[in-house]
This record gives structure tokens, sequence and C-alpha cells, in this order.
């Protein structure tokens, strides 16, 4: 893995008689944030239907008999991208349990760091886990809760994880949306006609014609009935620390945040990255498509001309037949190709979003060089990733990430490119719209570069929790 990876997407409707198929729409448009599985979840006003299965939306979410199988008008959906339990049938979400008062679906995006911690706990109490997703924890926590009415059993559960979580949960009167007291992943809402929708992005509402409304706020629970929408904050007021992550690769380019494109903060980036370090070149090439937004920022500012050096082909799937190490070894030839006739003999200054391990960095530049480039500038649209996270990003340990083990200059050489620069973490924030980063309140969950996590992480410091979690993932995928 050579990326960071795409947390999951959660989509709900509510009070629409195409819940099912408008929840597939936007689990299509959230795509990008999981392609591993995907589920549906629905509710006709008398029962609860399930659908979950492997693989992307639109291998198992097009024809009209699997709608038929999830009627009525409220439903959620999830897409999965595993972070936490391993990709198998028993952990596809949205998950659903039939409680004493009521059924109840959960989808969950993000990761809970003490997920571990209460997973023993609760085995000890006599609760019995059919899977090894963190998820499965807030719905035990809602099943054992003592209160009354589902919302008090809900906020009970919420006040016991820690984390960063985007929820979506259906149950038999009410689409619950809530996230996590500093708001590191992100959840919106939008309305269609008297159809109240939640999702993880605006790209989702776009898909389906619905109007986007607001963000729901850090440590908001948004509750949506027959009545219509209410707000309850039942912690105690954190100031928001959004994923950098979403700005940077996550979100689609289209989706808004902070009243403004994902695209414009991307091309932003690469201006700011352009005054930092602007460097003579023929052409500016952008690594397609994560590069692109930051590429075009980069070429205005510098004013050298950009241009499509490379050419993605978008149809490779996850699960591309990879037959013998002289085809794997070909890995990178599968998703970019060279555009010969403009490389050839030029100075090119090449711009991407990130570096992870710095492997495929690695094969581009080889790649470019073996097309007839006559010289490389690398420039990278975010500061140097020194560390892993743990809020719902599947990203590699800290051992395995390129930054953390070596020198801006020994990754010059590692991935032999003439020149390397990497947008500072002042740069990054100017590009947001801030004058600087403010160290005492950071405005964002910004731990990759700075090592600042902002939710103690419970399960990561525990060596015992590691060993436990290892252990687990053995036995349920040996019994898969």
């Amino acid at each position: 893995m050579d990326r960071l990876k795409e947390e999951c997407g959660v989509f709900g409707i509510h009070n629409n008689s195409d819940a099912s198929a408008f929840t597939a729409l936007g689990l299509h448009a959230l795509q990008h944030r999981g392609q591993e599985s995907c589920g549906i979840v629905s509710f006709d006003g008398n029962k609860f239907y399930a659908e979950r299965k492997l693989g992307l939306v639109g291998d198992n979410f097009t024809k009209k008999e699997t709608f038929e199988k999830l009627p009525g008008s409220c439903a959620i959906g999830h897409n999965r991208y595993s972070t936490t339990g391993d990709n198998t049938v028993r952990n596809i979400q949205p998950f659903f349990a039939d409680l004493h008062s009521c059924g109840i679906g959960v989808a969950h995006n993000g990761n809970l760091t003490n997920a571990i911690f209460l997973r023993k706990k609760l085995i000890k109490e006599g609760s019995i886990f059919q899977t090894t997703s963190d998820t499965e924890t807030i719905v035990q926590l809602i099943a054992k809760s003592k209160r009354n009415k589902i919302i008090d059993k809900i906020i009970d559960a919420l006040f016991q994880i820690q984390g960063g979580y985007a929820l979506t949960i259906l149950t038999n009167k009410m689409l619950v949306g809530a996230r996590d007291p500093v708001g590191i992943r992100p959840l919106v809402i939008g309305k269609l006609n008297k159809s109240y929708i939640l999702s993880s992005e605006t790209c989702a509402l776009d898909i389906i014609g619905a109007k986007f409304i607001r963000e729901v706020e850090n440590g908001e629970i948004v509750i949506i009935s027959e009545n219509g929408i209410e707000s309850i904050k039942p912690f105690q007021q954190k100031k928001a620390r959004p994923c950098i992550f979403e700005y940077i690769y996550f979100s689609r380019p289209d989706s808004i945040i902070n009243n403004k494109s994902v695209y414009e903060y991307r091309k932003q980036l690469g201006f700011e990255l352009a005054k930092e370090s602007c460097v003579e070149s023929d052409i500016i090439v952008p690594v397609p498509d994560s590069g692109i937004a930051a590429a075009i920022g980069y070429s205005e500012k510098c004013k050298i001309k950009y241009e499509l050096g490379l050419i993605r082909n978008h149809y490779i799937g996850r699960t591309f037949i990879e037959p013998s190490q002289k085809i794997r070894s070909l890995g990178v030839r599968l998703k970019h190709n060279p555009n010969k006739s403009l490389i050839k003999n030029k100075s090119i200054t090449l711009i991407d979003d990130s570096i992870v391990r710095g492997t495929t960095s690695t094969k581009i530049v080889k790649m470019i060089y073996e097309a007839g480039a006559k010289e490389i500038h690398l420039r990278i649209a975010c500061p140097p990733i020194k560390y892993p996270d743990f809020y719902g990003v599947d990203t590699p340990n800290k051992k395995d990430l390129l930054a953390a083990n070596h020198t801006i200059e020994e990754i010059r050489k590692i991935i032999n490119v003439k020149t390397l620069s990497f947008l500072s973490v002042n740069g990054l924030y100017k590009a947001m719209g801030f004058e600087k980063r403010n160290s005492i309140y950071p405005q964002f969950t910004d731990h990759y570069f700075t090592g600042e996590y902002p939710i103690k992480l419970v399960d990561q410091s525990n060596d015992e929790n590691n060993n436990y979690q290892l252990s687990l993932l053995s036995n349920i995928s040996n019994k898969s």
C-alpha cells in the first residue's frame, strides 16, 4: 500500500418512498471512500431489511430485484475500507440488531481508539461478538444501556467511546446522525423535498438532486423523525478539528467543505507550494488524479505550462489479476502511462498530493525518465507524513512511512529526482485560509505531520491490547 486508504462512506435518508435506491446512488457518489464492500439497511414501518455485499456499489446495487428486497421509506448505507477488522462478509456494514425496545441499524465512518478496551470489558460482562469491527462495540453498548429511550441509549454509548467517528443510525422511528466531539470525520445534512439526508460528503447530495443544508457540527447529534429535525449537543464543547486529509486527498474534488469546494482548497495547496519552492522547468505534470488541482495552482503561480504528461487508466480495479512477478513489477504502469511526446527531452516539475512509502513515486519517476525526460523536480502538496493515523484512515506503521525514517535529502536520493520539496505545515494552513497553525488550539487534526493526536490512543498505548487485536484477527480469518 502506497496511499493513505480512504476510511468509509455513510449515507442515510428518511421519509422517501425510494429510500434504498437513493441510498445506493449516494453510496455510488461516495465510492471513493471505500471499495471493499457496501451495504444497505432499510425499514418499511414494520420490519428491517438488509443487503450487504463484497465489492463495489455498481456491481451489487443496480437491479430492480435488489431494491425490492429493501422496501421502506427510510434507509442507511455504507461503503467500507477496513481500518479495524478484516475484510470478510461478517464485517460488512451497516450492522443490524434487534434490541429489547426496537431494531437498530448502525453505519460508521471512523475508528475507535478504545474499542479493544471496551470489547474486552463487554465480553467479560457476557456480550457475544460476531465481527472484528469496532463498530459492533457501539451496537453492544447501545444494547446494554439501562436507559429507557433509544436516543438516550445511543447517547449513553457515545459517552463511552473515544476516537473519530461519523455515525448514521436507523431505528423504528428515527434516523440519527452523530459526529465525534472534535469533528474528525465528516457528516453533512441535506434535504430532498420533504426528505432529510445524512451523508459523508455533499457530492452524494448532488447525485440525487438534494439541497445541502449544513454540516453536522462536532459533538452534535441530529435526530430526524416525522416531527422534523432536532439537534442535541450532549458533550462538553470542544474546538472543531476536522481531518486535514479530507481537504488534501480523501474528499471528492466537487464536495463542499466550509462553503468552498475541495478542488479550490487543493488548487490553493499548489499555489502555496509554488510560493515556497517554485523551480524552473519546461512543464508542470501532475500525478493523476490526486495531484491535478495542486498542479494547476502551482502552474498558475510559477507561470509554467501545465501538461498531462501522465495519463491514468481509470478502469483498473482493486482485484486486478497479477499472475506472475513479472506482471506485478509492471503494477504502476497499469494505472499510469507517460505521454512520451510531451515528456521527451523536457525538464519536468512533477506534482503529487503526498508521499507515504515512496514506492509509487519511485516507479513513476523511473517511468518518466525512461520516457525521455531530461530532469525531474518533485513537489509534494502537503508536509512529510511522519506519523500513522488511528481515527479511521489506514496508514502504514511508522517504520514504513518514508518521511518518518529519512531526511528530505535522503528521500530525494531514494526516489531519484533532481530536487524535492514538501509544502510546509504553515503553508498548508495558509492554503486552508489561516495565517498559520495555532499551536495551542490547532484548527485541524494534523497528527500525520505533527504527531499531535487530539484524542487519547487508549488501545494503541497498550501492547497487551495490540496483541489481543492481532490474535482476534488471526482467529476470525481462520474461521472465515
